[in-house]
């Protein structure tokens, strides 16, 4: 752990105590500190606004009823957190079908094209963001989050192995895995923006 991550870590548990002593501003400052990256997370997982809304204020609920029981020597408040939503996201995405949505949006980038480019080349790139998207879309639930949490979200494999609930050779084989799949279901113009992504 580096010295930021050891204060940051640090400065997490002192706003926890707080919310535990009672202090309701700590709550407050625990969710806005959270509340984005989780709300990526699970729009990634859940391709849908609603759901995604749904499942924050579900995990935050959760999570501030039961933060007696968080154990900073075992995780991360953000991997607790983030273990907690991708369990209610697995609950909401064996029920629903997803929809397709826009690469940027999927994975938290902002895609964007130079001032002048050309139509064509306008074209070409909305149609490799379009085989990206299809390609996602055709990974099973497990490769998708594993996907999500290490470039969506910038997980190590061992925090990634954490919120999955897997070993971390697991969770590096499902990253492998996905982005194997999804490379093998693009056509050209779709791997070369793969790789500009995902920094493969």
């Amino acid at each position: 752990m580096t010295l930021s991550q050891a204060t940051s870590r640090a400065e997490v548990d002192a706003i926890i105590g707080r919310a535990l002593a009672g202090d309701q501003a700590g709550y407050a400052e625990l969710y806005d500190r959270f509340a984005a990256s989780l709300y990526r997370l699970c729009f990634s997982l859940l391709m849908n606004e609603q759901d995604a809304e749904d499942i924050l204020q579900e995990s935050f609920l959760y999570a501030f009823k039961n933060l007696h029981r968080y154990d900073s020597g075992k995780a991360s408040l953000k991997t607790w957190l983030y273990t907690i939503a991708v369990s209610r996201c697995r609950n909401t995405y064996r029920r629903k079908r997803f929809l397709t949505v826009d690469i940027s949006q999927w994975l938290g980038f902002e895609l964007r094209a130079p001032d002048a480019e050309a139509p064509e080349t306008a074209a070409i790139r909305r149609d490799a963001a379009e085989s990206i998207q299809q390609a996602l879309a055709e990974l099973s639930p497990r490769l998708r989050e594993a996907i999500v949490l290490r470039y969506g979200q910038g997980l190590t494999y061992r925090e990634i192995a954490e919120v999955m609930g897997c070993p971390q050779k697991t969770a590096e084989s499902r990253v492998r895995l996905g982005h194997q799949r999804m490379r093998r279901s693009l056509q050209s113009e779709g791997q070369g923006l793969l790789e500009e992504l995902l920094k493969v």
